[in-house]
């Protein structure tokens, strides 16, 4: 199955090759489909992820989210492991927030 990357994913800013892009948003799409318990929207530039509570899930996060921001450097993502939950927060600057709702909506896909 071909995935398709969609523009708003992927902004000019990203430094990403082309080539790497379709990889890289099928590692997101497989942490979304086994990790993610619940999504919030508190802020407009800011999305949080409730995780499923694993060590795999929480490296697994921590890796992605690391080689994401080398390409993406507007992106800052928050991990937090406390009293046995672990979120995922994203952040980005108000220009770049239809990165966010792209984000949002692939959680929402998978």
């Amino acid at each position: 199955m071909t995935q398709h990357v969609a523009p708003e994913w992927v902004p000019s800013a990203c430094t990403l090759p082309t080539v790497e892009q379709p990889l890289r948003l099928a590692e997101f799409d497989a942490l979304f489909a086994r990790a993610v318990q619940a999504v919030q929207r508190p802020e407009r530039t800011r999305l949080r992820l409730e995780l499923a509570f694993s060590p795999q899930n929480a490296a697994q996060a921590a890796e992605l989210t690391a080689r994401e921001t080398s390409c993406c450097s507007f992106f800052a993502f928050t991990l937090g492991i406390a009293e046995g939950t672990l979120t995922l927060d994203v952040r980005v600057p108000q220009r770049q927030t239809a990165v966010l709702d792209a984000l949002q909506a692939r959680v929402g896909l998978v």
